[in-house]
């Protein structure tokens, strides 16, 4: 603890963003970057508590509290202090793969979980790691590590998101050869199509690959394992196969309507939007556009938050997010303590950039779809609403619908973003990888083996849908294990 006051002498503070009016004119990141002093002073505000709920990568009531990946924070956090950033930089990758990557765009359970935020501001672990990780590649601290010798065996990941990533990581570092199998044409999975640039710009993603790759990774793009490669080769040309395909069959939307034009995924959209920037064609129709319509995001996750800041950037005529559930209140209910993950109203990047746009905030709660509306060409025009009460009842929550509330609202484009249902099941149903309850992989998690020899599960296609980070944690657990079936011990984390 290099400044046992320094909780009581500094105030969290973090670098202000870009201008929402700005920052929604173009694609760039709107994170802006804390000056060194700052950092320095930040750090010292950490406690070096005598237990750190920061890293302790627990869940408690269903939800992440601390790092899923169990982070070194107060370490990292004394060494920035100390002005020691490459030992911090060696501390992070100790338990992180991308620290690049978590920085920008993970929910930071770390800082639900700081002590110090049981009465004041916690400390800001998301920028400071953030910051770590840009340093090192400004410098020059990061650079390509290839294993010193070979072992001979060969592993196949299916799937380029961060848990597939994190695995052909740890695997390639322990001398294995890798083979990554992506079916888009971008390696990244969620990295790559399903986060927007503004919050991750795909030259970071690109510039992690292209190191992973100079060690020895093998990347196959436009390869979807099960269509166009036979699923029965694997197990033929690879000594272990790991399965991190994510979670990417989408909940709908069973409604009157619903197959009216217009009405489209949420990741349908983001995929469609960032492959076209890409691409450099967005401004030739590629993408399934916002330009000129009145929008309507139903669904209140980081999806449909992200959905939201692309159609403002798109350039929409109106932007409405519906969410089911009722608004979070503006303080910890008694029921929802800390460390639990705080269940209140927050603001996100994309909520402020509609504020500054058509002034108030897009969301509205407790509101349920009834129907669209379409026109004469089967293109949608309207949304048909109910406000909803929710209630317990026999122990659980229900809703009642609430006479007189009933509106309808234009409606040229509708985004459905109310998260997933499980993996898709064709490669599983070829390797006859056995299902749980939810329809995911069943491996045990610390084993991630399942029930075909060799084959083993991570990440989304596992546990279901979640963070970027708990995806890491899974990634470098089915490494270890996978390294262990392959050579009968093993040395990772």
């Amino acid at each position: 603890m290099g400044k046992p006051t320094g909780f009581m002498e500094y105030s969290r503070e973090l670098p202000p963003d870009r201008p929402p009016q700005k920052r929604i004119a173009d694609w760039q990141e709107f994170h802006a970057h804390s000056q060194l002093q700052v950092l320095r002073d930040q750090g010292a505000r950490c406690m070096d508590c005598a237990i750190p709920f920061c890293h302790s990568g627990i869940v408690l009531d269903g939800l992440a509290s601390g790092c899923p990946i169990n982070n070194l924070i107060p370490e990292w956090n004394d060494l920035v202090y100390r002005d020691r950033w490459r030992e911090a930089l060696e501390r992070l990758h100790k338990t992180n793969n991308f620290p690049e990557f978590t920085g920008r765009v993970c929910p930071a359970p770390c800082e639900a979980a700081c002590v110090l935020g049981i009465n004041e501001a916690s400390v800001t672990i998301k920028n400071i790691e953030y910051s770590i990780a840009e340093r090192g590649f400004a410098e020059g601290w990061i650079t390509p590590q290839p294993p010193a010798r070979r072992t001979g065996k060969k592993v196949a990941v299916v799937g380029s998101g961060p848990a597939g990533l994190a695995c052909a990581a740890q695997l390639n570092r322990c001398g294995h050869r890798v083979t990554v199998f992506e079916r888009h044409d971008r390696i990244g999975g969620l990295l790559m199509y399903g986060i927007p640039n503004m919050k991750l710009d795909k030259a970071i993603v690109q510039r992690r690959v292209e190191l992973m790759a100079l060690e020895g990774v093998l990347f196959r793009v436009n390869i979807e394992v099960g269509v166009n490669y036979p699923a029965e080769k694997l197990l033929k040309e690879f000594d272990a196969v790991v399965l991190c395909c994510g979670a990417t069959r989408p909940r709908d939307l069973p409604v009157e309507g619903r197959n009216l034009k217009g009405i489209h995924f949420a990741m349908e959209f983001l995929h469609a939007n960032t492959k076209a920037l890409l691409d450099g064609v967005a401004e030739e129709g590629k993408c399934i556009s916002a330009r000129g319509k009145n929008v309507v995001v139903i669904g209140g996750g980081d999806t449909g938050t992200d959905c939201v800041g692309t159609a403002l950037r798109q350039g929409c005529r109106s932007l409405i997010q519906l969410e089911i559930l009722p608004r979070p209140p503006d303080q910890r209910a008694p029921d929802n303590p800390w460390p639990q993950w705080p269940r209140i109203f927050m603001v996100d990047y994309a909520q402020e950039e509609a504020r500054s746009v058509f002034g108030s905030d897009p969301r509205d709660y407790a509101v349920m779809t009834k129907k669209f509306v379409g026109d004469d060409s089967g293109n949608v025009r309207e949304i048909h609403t109910v406000e909803i009460e929710w209630n317990r009842e026999n122990g659980q929550m229900a809703f009642r619908e609430i006479p007189g509330t009933e509106k309808v609202c234009p409606a040229d484009l509708v985004l459905l973003a109310l998260g997933f249902l499980g993996p898709e099941s064709q490669l599983l149903d070829q390797l006859s990888v056995a299902r749980d309850s939810r329809s995911n992989a069943q491996a045990e998690y610390g084993k991630f083996l399942t029930n075909v020899p060799g084959v083993f599960a991570a990440g989304d296609m596992r546990r279901g849908q979640s963070l970027v980070v708990w995806a890491i944690n899974e990634g470098r657990g089915a490494a270890r294990e996978c390294d262990r079936y392959l050579m009968q011990e093993t040395s990772l984390p």
